[in-house]
């Protein structure tokens, strides 16, 4: 008896019947409706930069606020305001006095113009 095919042909069928194993779905329903965990923007010195906003929280390279990413708040007359055009992917967002210019996909703040 040949022992070595024997072994692999017992190892690859192992490995063929322990696959779905590790593919199981997962479902999560839970009834509670806390939704997902809440994750905290990561604290960042700016060392006595003023920041944008009506709080003044916003700064270059944070993430725009998602209450921002609604269309009443995208500037879309950039001239009308005179503010430079915004590169493409990038668009201009008003924040109290402040203009944001933020990435469309991310939200991603690229710049500032403070008190405008």
């Amino acid at each position: 008896m040949k022992l070595k095919p024997l072994l692999a042909a017992m190892v690859a069928l192992s490995l063929a019947t322990a696959g779905p194993a590790f593919a199981q779905r997962r479902d999560d329903h839970r009834d509670d409706h806390r939704g997902p965990p809440a994750r905290s923007a990561p604290q960042r010195d700016h060392h006595g930069e003023q920041g944008g906003g009506p709080q003044h929280n916003f700064y270059k390279g944070d993430r725009l606020p998602t209450e921002y990413h609604n269309r009443q708040y995208v500037v879309d007359d950039w001239r009308g305001h005179h503010l430079r055009q915004p590169p493409r992917g990038y668009h201009w967002v008003q924040a109290g006095g402040d203009y944001v210019l933020a990435a469309v996909a991310t939200g991603i703040i690229a710049d500032l113009i403070l008190n405008h």
